[in-house]
């Protein structure tokens, strides 16, 4: 049964955050809610609207559920999910690319939409880039491996450029994220030199490739983007598109729809 909440009565719907996928998620997308109200005028605590979150740092890690390597991860996103259904949110965010690899699954599940997070990024360098085509991509072997980002940005008429899953970047990639020392996952706040660098220099890569702008295609590159002063590249930030869509969505300026997986 759904919690009553007191809002504003101008908001229209309510998201609910599926977070902790890796911890630091969705607080960054959270930041993100905030600094994007403020430019459109938030001045004060009632200004904000209403959100819902679940920290679901119990679900499994999604590229090894994805790879057949872990366990499944659908049950979990599943829980956590129906959690703020019943809570009273009227759409999802899931500030975790990998676990749109089980979209389809995990939204047949549920009655409230999931905002698709490629999706809507597509659209955006479509309509904000219109005159970029070649798109560069860094993401986690298991979004890189279910294609998460390549065949949503085809989809739009972008061509994607990212590593292939064994290439000696995808791996530098992954340990900027997953290394046990200098990974953003384990230095959380505090992004390591080291990861960084590699980020940048796969950047670099990228751009002498022909890409045009890079999108940070896992939430622990949002974090680590954001905390750059410069890239060899433009980047697109998922978090702060769907940010965007998020209060379009919870102060009426849209109405709900239900993306789905490319």
């Amino acid at each position: 049964m759904a919690v009553p909440l007191l809002c504003q009565d101008r908001q229209a719907a309510i998201p609910g955050i599926l977070g902790g996928l890796g911890p630091m998620a969705h607080v960054q997308f959270e930041q993100r809610l905030i600094q994007r109200n403020v430019v459109r005028g938030a001045k004060g605590d009632q200004d904000h609207p209403v959100w819902l979150l679940v920290n679901g740092t119990p679900i499994p890690n999604r590229t090894d559920s994805l790879q057949g390597t872990g366990p499944d991860c659908i049950p979990g996103l599943v829980r956590y999910a129906q959690l703020l259904e019943r809570a009273g949110a009227n759409f999802l965010v899931v500030t975790c690319n990998t676990a749109h690899g089980v979209y389809d699954q995990v939204q047949a599940q549920l009655n409230i939409p999931w905002i698709h997070l490629m999706a809507c990024t597509s659209d955006y360098i479509c309509q904000v880039h219109p005159t970029v085509r070649r798109v560069g991509v860094l993401a986690t072997d298991g979004t890189v491996q279910c294609g998460l980002y390549s065949r949503s940005l085809a989809q739009a008429g972008l061509t994607p450029m990212g590593f292939e899953l064994t290439s000696p970047w995808q791996d530098l990639v992954m340990q900027s994220i997953y290394h046990s020392d200098w990974g953003i996952k384990t230095t959380g706040t505090q992004v390591s030199t080291k990861a960084l660098t590699v980020l940048e220099q796969a950047t670099n890569w990228l751009k002498t490739q022909g890409a045009e702008v890079v999108i940070a295609g896992c939430t622990e590159l949002s974090v680590a983007f954001a905390q750059m002063p410069s890239l060899p590249l433009p980047w697109i930030d998922p978090l702060e598109v769907v940010a965007d869509i998020t209060l379009d969505l919870a102060w009426g300026h849209r109405s709900l729809p239900l993306w789905h997986a490319a």
